[in-house]
């Protein structure tokens, strides 16, 4: 994996930008996406160390790009933060149960973002493969 890029799949343009600007400033190199197409054919050639996508995207939402992770093993322990304007129970739930390690509702805070972004990762590379 590629131990400090970060791929971001979310269709708003202004939470990409804030996204790579917070993360390059916390030390991580972040490539965005528009849609969850676009980041599913980028995760297996760039391996990144994680994935923070939206929900409702175009072309594949990030339920279903969560999914597609985790059954593919060169990003199957990658760490993957699934963050949305959805924050009811159900929508926390769904995201976990499709694959994601955790859970933000926008607005996002930059620091709380960069901190559980570090703790999942920290999370996945300590645990058994």
């Amino acid at each position: 994996m590629n131990q400090n890029l970060i791929l971001i799949a979310d269709d708003d343009s202004d939470v990409r930008d804030m996204l790579s600007v917070t993360l390059e400033a916390a030390g991580y190199r972040a490539v965005g996406v528009k849609d969850g197409q676009s980041a599913a054919r980028i995760l297996t050639v760039a391996k990144p160390v994680g994935l923070i996508t939206d929900v409702r995207m175009p072309a594949m939402n990030g339920m279903e790009l969560c999914q597609l992770a985790r059954n593919t093993p060169a990003t199957r322990d990658m760490a993957i933060l699934m963050v949305s304007g959805n924050s009811h129970a159900y929508d926390v739930d769904a995201g976990l149960i499709s694959g994601a390690d955790g859970y933000l509702s926008k607005p996002l805070s930059p620091r709380r973002l960069v901190a559980e972004l570090e703790s999942l990762i920290s999370r996945r590379a300590a645990a058994p493969s």
